[in-house]
């Protein structure tokens, strides 16, 4: 089966609850045929205000972390059942910016990502290299212990339910993106590493993330281990990213 094209928005800490709703109501008609999957991942209290104006359309709604324990003395952290109960779909977990600002860990993520297997959510889990760790070769031994470790307590056979994210942190927000071969290159790795582990990488949808705009995105996800992107600052503009679904 062909894997279906799938294109969130990472709204990061951007938009009120009033600017989500607009957004959705602008997007919504520009996108009304596409038979791909979009998601858009808002701030937590946006959440239920996308997720009703979503309702019987082509979006799904994504939250942009979890904590992996489903309560507890954690001042500030979301579950996965809260979000379960407002109709959540997914959530991204192991952004480079929760990985470089907030301490987020592999060994945080090994339990955070079968939580919300667990809980019937989505994973979108992203890995990516540091400019410093490309430019010394060392983009795959990254990538592939990642894999390893974020991995480390899922069964192979619910890999597929996984979607990863491929951000090299280099490209995100810099305005400086990953050439088309590049990128290919590096998710065809990511597949390869996939398989190896036992799972059915050649079902796994792996999206690129890093500087996607319309005027790149068709390019780039024409490769064909490319399935899609995880869009971040052209998110925020509903022109921009109906551009970058009807790319993909």
């Amino acid at each position: 089966m062909p894997r279906r094209p799938y294109i969130a928005a990472n709204w990061k800490m951007h938009k009120t609850v009033s600017e989500a709703a607009e957004f959705v109501d602008a997007l919504l008609p520009k996108i009304a045929a596409t038979q791909h999957d979009v998601v858009i991942c808002p701030s937590f209290l946006a959440l239920s205000e996308v997720i009703e104006r979503s309702r019987g359309s082509a979006v799904r709604v994504a939250a942009q972390n979890m904590h992996e324990e489903e309560s507890g003395a954690f001042t500030g952290e979301v579950s996965a059942p809260m979000l379960v109960e407002l109709d959540v779909d997914a959530v991204v977990l192991g952004h480079s910016e929760r990985r470089q600002y907030f301490g987020e860990t592999d060994d945080s993520l090994a339990r955070k990502v079968p939580a919300a297997l667990a809980a019937g959510l989505e994973p979108i889990l992203c890995i990516g290299e540091s400019e410093e760790a490309r430019d010394a070769g060392q983009t795959e031994g990254v990538l592939e212990r990642q894999l390893q470790a974020d991995l480390a307590k899922v069964e192979p056979g619910r890999v597929p339910e996984i979607v990863i994210a491929y951000e090299p942190i280099w490209a995100i927000g810099t305005g400086r993106t990953a050439t088309p071969e590049q990128a290919q290159e590096t998710i065809a790795f990511i597949r390869d590493a996939l398989r190896e582990r036992g799972a059915a990488g050649d079902s796994v949808r792996i999206l690129y993330g890093g500087s996607v705009k319309p005027s790149n995105a068709a390019e780039l996800m024409a490769q064909p281990d490319i399935d899609g992107a995880l869009v971040g600052g052209a998110s925020l503009d509903p022109d921009d990213f109906a551009a970058i679904v009807e790319a993909a």
